[in-house]
């Protein structure tokens, strides 16, 4: 079997879960991450050995039993970087990307900001891809999870990113008095509601961490509600709040931090043209 083969064999085996395009850039996913074969090298020529084809057999069952393909290489590209994931943590998305590019962008405009907290890491993709690019920035990071973090750590540690990670629910406020000040907090939390878990796709719904993707019961802005909470204490003067959330949850999420005295309040739409980010700032 050459890689044109094994292309192909992986993308009729998901013609019933994926869209063609989906199909194709799973597929692509798998030979460059798990046999080193680039998509420009994809060919009739280089031929698999036996050892890889029953390789290559093994990921597509997993694909057909709808486990993500990034679970099934054990990382995702981010930002530049390739991130380790379990199914311990989310899997980073291109909208995570758009919103450490806002992050970045914010800190390069206003030097004032010396410190970032991201709270719910996960894999530490944020906190990670931020000190790559901003060594010179204080960063900090917390989950709740002990597998989470033990990702996120190990993320760090990969791309020689000086992180500091805390498990810590974000829901206890008891435990927030072990936080530092901040200048910039973002977060991607949690705000998928019961009511919603039905039309979730079943590669997100039976793999990805239900800690992770569900607010608790049907109030989808519940972590809007104790994040902002949290930076109305714990931001300094003037400090930023980013946080990413459903399109349908936005209008509501601004009107909670405008009444918790949150001002200059800026959405913007994702690669999609959703809107999917907030900012805004705790008074200085």
């Amino acid at each position: 079997m050459t890689s044109a083969q094994a292309l192909k064999r992986i993308v009729q085996n998901l013609f019933d879960i994926y869209d063609p395009g989906e199909s194709v850039s799973i597929a692509s996913i798998v030979l460059e991450d798990a046999f080193g074969i680039h998509p420009s090298q994809i060919s009739a020529k280089n031929k698999f050995s036996k050892e890889q084809t029953v390789q290559l057999d093994s990921i597509i069952q997993r694909l057909v039993a709808h486990e993500p393909v990034q679970y099934v290489m054990g990382q995702a590209a981010f930002y530049g970087l390739r991130i380790k994931v379990t199914p311990a943590v989310l899997i980073p998305r291109p909208e995570t990307e758009e919103s450490v590019h806002w992050v970045l962008e914010t800190a390069k405009l206003h030097p004032e900001i010396h410190s970032i907290l991201d709270i719910g890491t996960g894999s530490g993709c944020m906190p990670v891809s931020i000190k790559k690019r901003r060594p010179d920035l204080d960063v900090h990071a917390l989950d709740v999870s002990t597998d989470a973090l033990a990702v996120a750590t190990e993320n760090a540690q990969t791309h020689n990113t000086d992180v500091h990670f805390y498990e810590v629910n974000i829901l206890d406020k008891k435990a927030w008095k072990a936080l530092p000040k901040i200048d910039l907090i973002v977060s991607n939390p949690p705000y998928v509601t019961e009511d919603e878990r039905p039309i979730l796709p079943k590669n997100v719904v039976d793999y990805e961490p239900h800690l992770a993707l569900f607010a608790g019961g049907n109030d989808a802005q519940r972590f809007v509600k104790v994040i902002g909470e949290f930076g109305a204490k714990h931001l300094n003067p003037g400090g930023w709040l980013f946080l990413e959330t459903n399109e349908f949850y936005v209008p509501t999420s601004t009107k909670i931090l405008s009444k918790m005295g949150y001002v200059d309040i800026e959405t913007r739409k994702d690669l999609n043209k959703r809107d999917r980010m907030i900012c805004c700032r705790r008074p200085g």
